[in-house]
This record gives structure tokens, C-alpha cells and sequence, in this order.
């Protein structure tokens, strides 16, 4: 493999972006300037998201991470990092794409906020029917 300084993914979901650098190091993550534990708060769930694509390659204590992710709510961000580390450790070792492809990191989750409709008072609520 070749030695690069550090190896970049991009994710997305919904509306959040996630720009992920990994680094040889020691299990760091720093998410806009701040540790995870900070950033992402008491929320466990949040946690475990994001670091489940390291979890299963086996690489948690390998990496310092350094993440940039702007966009969406604190829910959509853990997505887009999950995507966005999924595809670092891809530029890391293409080796790790089957396992990452099986958990479904790779993908990028389509769903988005749908359009408000004229008429409607939302994407598909209507207004409420009156007989007379």
C-alpha cells in the first residue's frame, strides 16, 4: 500500500456533509474542533453510528480522525460520518470493501425531505375536509 499522510472520505445524508481525514493514530476523533463525546453528547446511539464502520474493520485504535460536517440535524450528521469514514478506510484499503459493503456503509442513504405540495399544508397533509 501506498504511505499517504492520511486518507479522506466524503458522506452524505440528507442535507449533512461530512468531510472525514483519518491519520495514523490512536482513536481520536475530533468532530468541527471538538471531541465526539462533546460534539454528539450523552446521545450513546450517536456514538456507536459513527464508529461502527472502524468497529467492524477492526480499526478503532489505529485511526485520529478529524472530521469537518456542516448541514441537517445531529441525527443526519452521525449518517454522513459514518458514510464519510466508511469511504476513508476504502481509500485506506480497497481490501475492506466487502465488509463494508455487507454492514451497508457505502451506500448513501437516498432519503430526503419532501417537497411541499401547492394546496397542501405539507409534503401530503391536506387540509381537513368539511362536508358543509
Amino acid at each position: 500500500m501506498n504511505a499517504k499522510r492520511y486518507y479522506q472520505g466524503t458522506g452524505r445524508r440528507k442535507t449533512a456533509v461530512a468531510r472525514v481525514r483519518l491519520f495514523p493514530g490512536s482513536g481520536e476523533i475530533v468532530i468541527n474542533g471538538k471531541p465526539s463525546d462533546d460534539y454528539f453528547g450523552p446521545r450513546d446511539l450517536l456514538q456507536v453510528t459513527m464508529r461502527s464502520p472502524l468497529t467492524i474493520t477492526s480499526n478503532v485504535e489505529s485511526f485520529n480522525v478529524l472530521i469537518k460536517v456542516r448541514g441537517g440535524g445531529i441525527v443526519s450528521q452521525a449518517g454522513a460520518v459514518r458514510h464519510g469514514i466508511a469511504r476513508a478506510l476504502l481509500d485506506f484499503d480497497p481490501e475492506l470493501r466487502p465488509a463494508l459493503k455487507k454492514a451497508g456503509y457505502l451506500t448513501r442513504d437516498p432519503r430526503m425531505k419532501e417537497r411541499k405540495k401547492p394546496g397542501l399544508k405539507r409534503a401530503r397533509k391536506a387540509p381537513q375536509y368539511t362536508k358543509r
